[in-house]
């Protein structure tokens, strides 16, 4: 369902206004980024710093949030990236965006900045600015448990900025319902530079459907197949199922991508994780896949460490950084997750050091004493506290690998592994060719979420270890499925549990929200949210230079066996750029023509930015 009204909240001023937004509108934004994008664009002026107050924290609720729709109770938050200077989109779900919707609001701005240290209370229609020096310093989860205290209410729910975003780590995240995460992108240090410790919502209306009894068919049949083994790896193992999977392809991440093979990569898979680790499997609110797995270590000099792991966050802060070691990576995790930072971008980071270290570029007394060599998980551990706190050398990793590189220099930009500034995911490239062109042209960055498009690679659609200009289309395709969950707000582990996502999910949010929905909309609905976000790129200054690999994807052959001697040519990335920007309907130099704007619907975009 939809309020029809955006709250903006002022926190210089400390006052607040609701937006009224019409059914036109919200059937033309929907929700999660493409809305969150929509007000981005709207509340961010053009060349706003990052870091300054004239950077917006737009958040945008699910239709779904809060219904029965299985995995659909989720939120997004868009700002202008203090790592990447584009759009920053991120995603989270549970109680928070239940809270958020069942408060009466479709979107919530955050503008300005504070004068001193404040978190904001919204409590339905109203909202309150409450101080928050006594909560300066604490750890995202504590803050969480102390603002619930305050108000003696636990049904409040809490957005959280740890001590990374105090900090303005350019990578912190925002994290709620104790550990679920708004990470990569830098969310938190966007919150956190406004002097805004947290965003807490109580909310007590009721959240009503359009047509409840067909609503519940739809969702009985997805939850049932939700529990079959269309989910069996997710349900099982999670995500760290891919560990294994990605080593025998030769596309795991080891030692800072010199490699794509890992040799302990039998000790960190996630059949040991789950045999010695995993404490339990929990879902998010109303879901009935249950993916994360809650490990814990129960012995030796990490022991108590607890928190949530993926794979992505198992590959960053383990082969990537050479640990073979479980309770060692449990506990960088762990302190990533109190701390309030990205695991990939703080373990990407990290790696970009240890090579440094591993080429003489930093020293030991770069380093305090210490000795980052790879393996060294004491080494990591530590080197996370530092960047959360910016002690150190952590002061230099904080600002990511784009600018630590930049600033060191020596050579160390062949191996910052980023691209646009944020950090690499956890398939190298060179193995997974169209992957490569969807981290290219990524409008956050090199992001799996956003893009699928390792899926034809894996899955053997296509050759992986060559490219070809067909290879455009499928990044496209790739980009806009994943757009429509990103949109709808599903949960992506849920995806092949649909009969035609393209008719399934007009049809539920039809249910929910009583708005019609053909799939030719649905489609252009994906066309208008990623023009959308790249658009706001184009205004801040993005030209096609900025659509390309880390120079090691370019110039280093991987050695490993699954992927041996597999290197991304330059000339084949500018044939699947070509391809790419024409089947988007681009200019050849990525622009967006002002013919295709208007044809999507975002005419005054037309006249800002369009060719």
């Amino acid at each position: 369902m939809y309020w029809g009204k955006i709250l903006h909240i002022d926190v210089s001023k400390r006052k607040s206004r609701v937006q009224r937004v019409s059914k036109k509108w919200l059937k033309k934004y929907v929700g999660g980024v493409c809305m969150a994008s929509r007000l981005a664009y709207d509340n961010i002026p053009k060349g706003a710093d990052p870091l300054g107050p004239e950077n917006a924290v737009c958040f945008a609720n699910s239709a779904f949030s809060g219904t029965m729709v299985p995995v659909g109770t989720k939120y997004a938050v868009a700002h202008k990236s203090p790592l990447t200077g584009f759009l920053g989109d991120c995603l989270a779900g549970s109680y928070f965006a239940a809270a958020f919707k069942r408060a009466g609001y479709d979107g919530i701005v955050i503008k300005g900045k504070s004068d001193s240290p404040i978190w904001v209370f919204v409590d339905d229609d109203m909202v309150s600015f409450e101080d928050a020096s006594d909560l300066m310093g604490l750890e995202t989860f504590e803050t969480e448990e102390a603002i619930r205290a305050k108000v003696g209410d636990q049904r409040v729910r809490v957005c959280t900025v740890g001590p990374g975003g105090e900090r303005l780590v350019r990578f912190a995240n925002l994290t709620n319902d104790r550990g679920r995460q708004a990470g990569r992108t830098g969310p938190g240090a966007s919150l956190g530079a406004k002097l805004v410790k947290a965003l807490a919502i109580r909310g007590t209306h009721s959240v009503k459907v359009a047509d409840p009894e067909n609503l519940l068919k739809v969702c009985k049949k997805l939850g049932e197949l939700a529990q079959t083994t269309k989910t069996e790896k997710y349900r099982i193992l999670g995500t760290p199922a891919n560990v294994l999977a990605m080593n025998r392809l030769g596309v795991l991440p080891t030692r800072n991508y010199q490699n794509g093979e890992f040799e302990g990569a039998e000790k960190i898979s996630g059949e040991v994780l789950h045999e010695r680790h995993t404490e339990k499997a929990v879902a998010c609110v109303g879901c009935p896949i249950g993916c994360e797995q809650v490990a814990r270590v129960r012995e030796g000099i990490y022991e108590g460490a607890r928190t949530s792991i993926d794979y992505e966050s198992l590959f960053a802060l383990g082969p990537n950084c050479g640990i073979a070691y479980l309770p060692g990576i449990i506990e960088a995790i762990h302190r990533c997750d109190r701390w309030g930072i990205d695991t990939m971008s703080t373990g990407v980071t990290i790696s970009w050091a240890m090579e440094c270290y591993q080429r003489d570029i930093l020293t030991k007394d770069d380093f305090d004493g210490l000795e980052p060599e790879w393996g060294n998980h004491e080494a990591v551990v530590e080197l996370v506290r530092r960047i959360a706190y910016r002690e150190g050398i952590g002061d230099l990793l904080a600002e990511g690998t784009k600018r630590a590189a930049d600033k060191v220099g020596k050579g160390s930009e062949h191996f910052a592994m980023n691209v646009k500034g944020l950090e690499c995911a956890g398939y190298d490239g060179r193995g997974f060719q169209t992957f490569s062109l969807g981290c290219a042209v990524g409008t956050r960055g090199p992001c799996h979420n956003r893009s699928l498009a390792y899926e034809p690679d894996a899955k053997g659609k296509v050759d992986r270890l060559s490219a070809g200009p067909e290879r455009g289309m499928l990044a496209k395709e790739a980009e806009e499925f994943a757009g429509v969950l990103d949109i709808m707000m599903f949960c992506k582990f849920i995806r092949g549990c649909f009969d035609d996502m393209w008719t399934d999910a007009p049809e539920i949010w039809k249910y929910s929200t009583g708005f019609d929905m053909t799939s030719e909309e649905l489609h252009q609905l994906t066309e208008r949210s990623w023009n959308l976000k790249k658009s706001f790129n184009i205004r801040e200054g993005w030209t096609r230079e900025d659509d390309w690999v880390p120079p090691r994807w370019l110039k280093d052959p991987l050695p490993s066996k699954g992927s041996k001697g597999a290197v991304i040519k330059p000339e084949d990335m500018r044939m699947m750029l070509d391809a790419y920007y024409e089947a988007r309907e681009w200019t050849p130099e990525g622009l967006i023509p002002k013919k295709k704007l208007i044809a999507l619907g975002l005419d005054d975009i037309a006249e800002d930015i369009g060719v």
